[in-house]
């Protein structure tokens, strides 16, 4: 799975959206019951992951000449909760 570029941002996609996820949960528990470190955990995760994200995003881009149209929208889906899941679906499918 990990043997292309594209196989790797997609990988990196899924977990840079698993670990925003996991901020919901995580936040609460931050701000209601003063466990701040899974918080802390997780959000260092989540910002290695979406600055890998965008690293490979840019390696992707360049190696299949996406349209700048498609990096931009590929960019925002890092930064809205599912959308990494829905840009898999619809932005980056299965090929380059």
């Amino acid at each position: 799975m990990l043997q292309n570029a594209y196989s790797r941002f997609r990988l990196v996609a899924f977990l840079e959206g698993c670990s925003y996820l996991l901020l919901a949960v995580t936040m609460p528990l931050k701000y209601k019951m003063n466990m701040p470190l899974p918080n802390y955990i997780v959000g260092m995760i989540h910002g290695v992951l979406f600055v890998l994200y965008v690293v490979l995003l840019i390696q992707v881009a360049a190696r299949y000449k996406w349209p700048f149209t498609k990096i931009v929208l590929a960019f925002i889906a890092s930064l809205i909760p599912f959308g990494t899941f829905y840009a898999a679906k619809k932005i980056y499918p299965k090929e380059g």
